[in-house]
């Protein structure tokens, strides 16, 4: 046996323990319980949130459902059916006896139950007579047919208020020729500007205006807006008078027509030009005026003025010979003196020759 001479403790190795069978399993048992708890809980927790919000969810519908009821009990009371109110109000109070006014309402249905309700008397209905808008109808015919548009307009208005729905769209028709026609009178005929606007107006309420009627209406509002400006701003007037006298030359309001106030705001307004200093447009509008008919005074002076200042007069020019002219029997013959023009010549010409000139003869070939 050897020994090592530099150790002095003897040479021991560590024993590993080996580990038991027995504990292991244990650790294994406990994690696996505590696991199966901690879902136990889980489904225990999930489960009463479930029944906590299917019992919200039911109050909730519940309630709804008791509004509901409410209100259609309400409804019932108003149209006097107590019977089905009552039942309604004590399925309310039998599932929630605090709901607000449930009680109350509940009382009044079981009083008024007891109240005995009148029997009524049925009124026979009587057939609807006809006969009064037939005559207002075949009055409106005649007076169409006579002209007489505020006469038929008056009868179809009463035949409206005996039966709104008697012959519906001929009625309309009628409505529509009778207004057209009163409003083109009052504009053409009458002067009435204002009173045929608001008639056409009341026409195109049953059908669209035609093409003579709807442009008579805009003539006559056009010229309605030209008088606003008369003698307040002649160019304003001119600007919708020249509009009017185009298309609408015979257009009145009782007083002038669209022609005569062009021609005289033309006028006018030329004569504030020429105040203003503009000569040339203010002949512009004194001859446009002149081509209408005459210029009265004040114009014709305003025109006078205007015209030689903006179309002055041309000085004549006096012709001059810069050479003279001397006749030989052979013909006149001009014989340049100068190339700068001169005085007229003062002598005078001399005299033609008296004698024929003999031709001199041509040598033979």
């Amino acid at each position: 046996m050897s020994e090592n001479p530099g150790s002095t403790q003897p040479n021991i190795k560590p024993i590993k323990s080996a580990p038991t069978k027995g504990a292991g399993g244990r650790t294994f048992l406990f994690s696996a319980i505590g696991l199966i708890i901690i879902l136990i809980l889980a489904v225990l927790g999930g489960y009463g949130s479930g029944i906590g919000v299917r019992r919200d969810t039911q109050s909730s519908v519940l309630a709804q459902q008791l509004s509901e009821q409410f209100q259609f009990a309400l409804v019932d009371i108003e149209f006097g059916r107590y019977a089905n109110a009552r039942q309604r109000l004590e399925f309310i109070i039998a599932n929630d006896p605090t709901f607000p006014g449930a009680q109350q309402k509940l009382t009044e249905v079981l009083v008024l139950i007891n109240i005995p309700t009148p029997t009524l008397t049925p009124v026979p209905t009587t057939t609807p007579d006809f006969t009064g808008a037939e005559q207002a109808f075949t009055r409106s015919q005649q007076l169409i047919a006579a002209q007489d548009w505020t006469g038929a307009i008056s009868a179809l208005d009463e035949m409206r208020k005996l039966d709104p729905n008697y012959q519906t769209s001929l009625v309309d028709g009628m409505y529509y020729f009778a207004l057209r026609n009163y409003g083109y009178d009052l504009i053409t005929r009458q002067g009435n500007l204002e009173g045929g606007i608001y008639q056409l107006t009341l026409a195109e309420r049953f059908g669209p205006l035609d093409r003579d009627s709807n442009g008579l209406r805009e003539g006559a509002r056009f010229y309605l807006i030209g008088a606003s400006f008369w003698e307040l701003d002649w160019e304003q007037a001119i600007f919708y008078f020249d509009q009017v006298y185009r298309g609408w030359s015979g257009l009145w309001d009782g007083t002038m027509t669209a022609t005569e106030r062009y021609h005289i705001a033309s006028m006018r307004y030329a004569d504030q030009l020429l105040g203003d200093g503009q000569f040339c447009d203010a002949v512009s509008y004194y001859e446009a005026a002149q081509s209408i008919a005459p210029l009265d005074k004040l114009a014709s002076d305003g025109y006078a003025e205007a015209y030689p200042i903006c179309f002055p007069p041309t000085e004549a020019v006096t012709p001059t010979l810069s050479t003279p002219i001397t006749l030989t029997p052979g013909g006149p013959t001009v014989t340049p003196t100068d190339t700068q023009p001169g005085p007229p010549p003062t002598d005078t010409l001399p005299a033609p020759p008296t004698e024929t000139p003999t031709p001199t003869p041509s040598p033979t070939p």
